[in-house]
């Protein structure tokens, strides 16, 4: 169970992922110690899966983002979801209720790599259907939030 000081490490964490557990004490008022080893256990009980870097792939000259909404044979599920997973340009890949089975997003130098995937998609055996859409403005993105104490 998560508690108190476990989420104000979680937050100082959030705002700065390559703090030390010195730093994240001075903020958070919690003992270095304890922190070193929260932090410790946070990681081993899989709160926090790992401190990455945040890219910003248009900088990068990843300028395309599509988001792809796939509807799949009822036994390809799993497979589709694993190549599109393997795939390092998909960002997210969800399965998902509703009309579609999957929603996916990459990112692409440019259309013709773009299409060259959505291609790809078009004469996988598993998939039925696809719909993509191109990302016009990236308004917020790969965000996340400050964790808060449950309601009691």
């Amino acid at each position: 169970m998560v508690d108190d000081i476990d989420r104000r490490v979680v937050n100082a964490l959030l705002r700065d992922g390559r703090a030390s557990a010195r730093d994240v004490a001075a903020e958070t008022g919690v003992a270095a110690t304890t922190v070193s080893r929260r932090m410790d256990q946070l990681a081993e009980t899989g709160v926090i899966e790992e401190y990455t870097a945040r890219i910003d792939y248009a900088a990068l000259g990843y300028d395309v983002t599509a988001v792809f909404q796939l509807s799949v044979e009822g036994s390809g599920l799993e497979s589709v979801t694993e190549r599109l997973r393997d795939q390092s340009n998909m960002v997210a890949v969800y399965e998902v209720t509703g009309s579609h089975d999957v929603v996916a997003v990459g990112k692409f130098r440019d259309t013709g790599e773009m299409n060259a995937r959505i291609k790809d998609l078009l004469t996988d055996p598993d998939v039925r259907s696809a719909a993509t859409s191109v990302v016009l403005n990236t308004v917020r993105e790969h965000e996340q939030f400050p964790v808060e104490a449950p309601d009691e």
